[in-house]
Formats: structure tokens, C-alpha cells, sequence
């Protein structure tokens, strides 16, 4: 993409954020994970946002990714969000870490263990919602110039103290309306949460805030929720977390 392509396509971004329209497609799909980047910040720029958070992947055969999450969509649990504000109503179980400190960019790499010594950990539920009207059926570069589709991030009680927690194992229930409808053992994405906190310390020019939060990656898939709905998360051992959506 040209320079101007990447600023057309983030002012279409901005513009349905401002208004809440949803569009059909970018004219032009990003090329590259650095495009689709490019475009995630200047829509943020144009919007005047903070970013309070972000959604990051670590395949472990491809390039790392981040979506910006931003600070107003970040919501404790129990929380409510309208249709207005999330028209597609996804919701995704993950695990997610708060920063407890700074992790400026630096020449080497953060290790795995320097990044577990600075976060916390949550139970959270990812709001999926962008900004097409039919956003899994864009492609994937198209998603992640939308932030990857994030419409918010609603999180629970943290823990400061989780070495003892065996993270890739432990038991989640996702119940919608009190019936359940994931139910299973483990079920991260990569089976290593910390992997995207540690991806994500890592790819960020500027480094991770104190206060920040990442989230890691569905385990129960991606259901698409109606109006009234209430969904809860619960991880054994960590906590839960729950959303509401009013019409």
C-alpha cells in the first residue's frame, strides 16, 4: 500500500467508528502485517484515542500481531455494552496479563521470565465487533487493519501471584443466559498465554505501559451473542468475568 492508501483506508476506519456505520470493505487490502499496523495507528491518531490495551498473537510458525484496544472499551467485570456500541456482539474466553510496570523497548529481546515478573493476571472476555458488516468474512490483514475486529475487552478480579496457576490447563466454562456453552480443559489457541504478552513486549517500538493490558487468544472460539444475552467466562482456579448486552 502507498502512504495514501494507508491514510484513506484509516480515515474510512475512523469515520465508522465515528458514526457507527459499518462498511462493506477497504478499498484497498493491506499487503503486509506492517500495513495493516500502519493503518490501526493512524486510525487512533485521527480518533484522538488511548490505547488502553491490545489483543496480541504469537503463532508460533508465523509473524506476530497486536490490535489496539482502546482505553474506554476496557471495562471490569460486570459489564454492559450496547448493540450501538458492538453491533455484532462476539465474545471470545481468554486469558489476558495487566503490566504492572514499564517494559520500554530496549536492543535485547524481553525473555519470558522478565515479562512474567511484570504482569498480573485476569479472566476476560473479548468483545468482537468491527467495523464491516460482515468482518469474518473479510481477509485476515483486512481484520487486522480494524484492530482485529475488537469491540472491547471486559476483565475480572486479577492475580498478582499466578506461578502456582498451570495456565495452558486449566478448566473454562463459557455459560450464556446460565447455560453452558464451551465446557472443556485447556483450549489456548498455542497452549502458551504468556507467549503473546512476551510477543507483544517485544514488537512494540515504543514498549508496554504500566497498567496495560494484552489478552492472548480465544479458548472457546468465537460465538456471536443477541441482544439481552449475559455471558460469563469462568476459568478454574483464576476467576470470571461477564457481559451483558443491552439492545
Amino acid at each position: 500500500m502507498t502512504e495514501a492508501e494507508i491514510e484513506t483506508a484509516a480515515q474510512i476506519l475512523a469515520q465508522a467508528r465515528r458514526t457507527g456505520n459499518l462498511i462493506d470493505a477497504l478499498p484497498v487490502v493491506p499487503a503486509s502485517v506492517g500495513e495493516a499496523h500502519a493503518i490501526q495507528d493512524r486510525v487512533t491518531v485521527l480518533l484522538g484515542e488511548t490505547v488502553g490495551g491490545f489483543k496480541a498473537g504469537a503463532p508460533p510458525q508465523g509473524e506476530p500481531t497486536r490490535g489496539l484496544i482502546y482505553a474506554q472499551t476496557i471495562r471490569p467485570s460486570p459489564a454492559r455494552m450496547s448493540t450501538a456500541e458492538v453491533p455484532h456482539m462476539g465474545v471470545e474466553g481468554e486469558i489476558a496479563f495487566r503490566f504492572t510496570r514499564d517494559l520500554p523497548a530496549q536492543n535485547a529481546p524481553y525473555t519470558r521470565e522478565e515479562v512474567a515478573s511484570a504482569v498480573s493476571v485476569l479472566p476476560a472476555i473479548e468483545v468482537v465487533s468491527g467495523r464491516y458488516r460482515d468482518p469474518r468474512g473479510r481477509p485476515n490483514l483486512e481484520q487486522l487493519a480494524d484492530c482485529t475486529i475488537n469491540g472491547g475487552l471486559v476483565f475480572g478480579a486479577e492475580i498478582a501471584d499466578w506461578s502456582h496457576l498451570d495456565l495452558p490447563n486449566l478448566h473454562i466454562t463459557l455459560l450464556v443466559n446460565g447455560e453452558p456453552l464451551h465446557d472443556k480443559q485447556g483450549g489456548h489457541p498455542t497452549g502458551a498465554p504468556l507467549a503473546a504478552a512476551v510477543a507483544l513486549a517485544n514488537m512494540l517500538p515504543e514498549g508496554v505501559k504500566a497498567g496495560q493490558i494484552v489478552t492472548t487468544g480465544s479458548w472457546t472460539g468465537m460465538d456471536f451473542l443477541k441482544a439481552g444475552d449475559r455471558c460469563v467466562v469462568r476459568f478454574e482456579t483464576l476467576g470470571e468475568a461477564e457481559i451483558v448486552f443491552d439492545g
